[in-house]
């Protein structure tokens, strides 16, 4: 399928391809985006003059007739990079601004900095931040450019604008009998120089196209080198992305926590008070009564209740883990389990809430499956800590073949282990066993978030 062009061409380059490129503004622009590039040049050209003389100096010496002072000349070569590298990028930061300013003249298109946010605390932070960006080395390679390549072209720029102009205004310039000297002939007369005229005339299309082109190659540099780019801006979203699902997760731990602690010390204490009630009311009436009868199906009921309140309490976050930690808390999901489970668990400190959370319903989840599709007869659970990553690995003896495209909770396990940036690896082949390994990056430095 061809691409439909924008209907309003963004750069020079693209409206150099359209059929009213001489009708618009983009000869104009492009014109005057070329003459305005002396403004930076002449911001530029005398620090960097400066900080690159000790190499100007060191190029005469190495020129000079008789022996050349090779320690001397080392010396400045050192000296000059010294100097470009310290203080070239502070001579480049507010060049940059102005180019970026600069390149909407031939280029329509937002224009983002490439450089992050500085860090707030003073300029000590503002120099490691920028320093250690490669948009700040970008930034002073375009300035190199541009007092090089740019001083370069300028003067030829402003010669053919001379020499077109020069050509076009011939008749007028040889109308009172004085010879004008053209740079390709001479004309003594108006109709002597009408020739030329036309000449210029035909060129002036030709140069303005010329222009646009150089131009829109100069723009095209700048936002290479001076804009975020595309895939810049995506990993800039990618990372706000993962802060965002960051803040979710700790958001939606924290919710988990209050609901629990509301059943617990709300529902579940109310729920105990009425089962010790009724069992005194129970007490109290004939064994054999009708009313005996219905009280104490009320007092099982509530016991029964009372059970599966407590077990949905520990399915949203169990207490153990809130209080004790993640080694309690699988202990006691492994004693609650009906095979054997071996449960090693080595860490040196607590780690972050959300990361603990998400590793005890992983051991939740997988038991669970070892429960209803394994048919293994043990367990065992490695809880560890390497570098800044936990690690939870799962083994049975069970018949093996895990496949997450079975429905097997497996892809649930997958996703919640990937909204803390981290991953899951299975190994599971037919006749088992079966290795269940998720690695969680996590600091356990960081302070605990309550």
């Amino acid at each position: 399928m061809a691409r439909v062009p924008s209907p309003v061409p963004n750069t020079a380059l693209e409206a150099v391809a359209r059929r009213r490129f001489l009708l618009s503004r983009w000869p104009w622009r492009s014109l005057g985006y070329l003459l305005t590039a002396a403004v930076p040049v002449f911001v530029a050209v005398l620090p960097l003059a400066l900080l690159t003389s000790p190499w100007a100096v060191a190029l005469r010496l190495a020129t000079r007739d008789g022996r050349p002072p090779y320690g001397v000349i080392t010396s400045l070569v050192a000296l000059g990079l010294l100097l470009v590298v310290g203080i070239g990028p502070l001579v480049a930061l507010p060049l940059a601004e102005l180019e970026r300013g600069r390149l909407r003249l031939v280029d329509s298109r937002p224009v983002a900095s490439a450089h992050r946010r500085p860090p707030a605390g003073g300029p000590w932070p503002w120099l490691r931040s920028r320093y250690t960006e490669a948009a700040t080395w970008r930034a002073l390679g375009y300035t190199a450019l541009l007092v090089t390549v740019t001083v370069a072209l300028w003067p030829a720029v402003l010669l053919l604008l001379l020499l077109i102009g020069g050509l076009v205004a011939s008749p007028l310039l040889a109308r009172d009998g004085h010879p004008v000297s053209l740079i390709v002939g001479h004309a003594g007369t108006p109709t002597a120089a009408l020739p030329y005229a036309i000449a210029g005339l035909v060129l002036l299309p030709v140069t303005a196209y010329l222009l646009a082109l150089l131009a829109g190659a100069h723009g095209a540099m700048a936002r290479a080198l001076l804009a975020r780019g595309t895939g810049e801006r995506l990993r800039a979203e990618l990372v706000e992305v993962s802060r965002s699902r960051a803040r979710l997760v700790g958001a939606f731990e924290a919710e988990r926590r209050r609901i629990e602690r509301d059943l617990h010390d709300g529902a579940q204490q109310r729920l105990l008070s009425l089962t010790l009630q009724l069992g005194l009311a129970r007490l109290d009436l004939p064994p054999e009564s009708p009313a005996s009868r219905s009280v104490a199906d009320a007092h099982e009921q509530a016991k029964q209740l009372m059970v599966e309140l407590r077990e949905l309490v520990r399915g949203i976050h169990p207490r153990v883990l809130t209080d004790r930690g993640l080694p309690a808390a699988i202990g006691e999901l492994a004693d609650r389990f009906h095979l054997p489970v071996t449960v090693t668990a080595d860490l040196p400190a607590r780690p972050p809430r959300h990361v603990e959370g998400t590793a005890y319903f992983v051991v939740a989840e997988a038991l669970t499956n070892i429960t209803k599709h394994s048919g293994a007869t043990a367990a065992s659970v490695t809880v560890g800590h390497d570098g800044d990553v936990l690690t939870v690995e799962i083994h049975d003896d069970g018949d093996g073949g895990a496949d997450p495209r079975r429905g097997t909770g497996l892809t649930g396990l997958a996703d919640r282990v990937a909204v803390t940036d981290g991953r899951m690896l299975l190994s599971s082949p037919d006749g088992g066993p079966t290795v269940l390994r998720v690695e969680l990056p996590c600091s356990l430095s960081e302070p605990r978030s309550e």
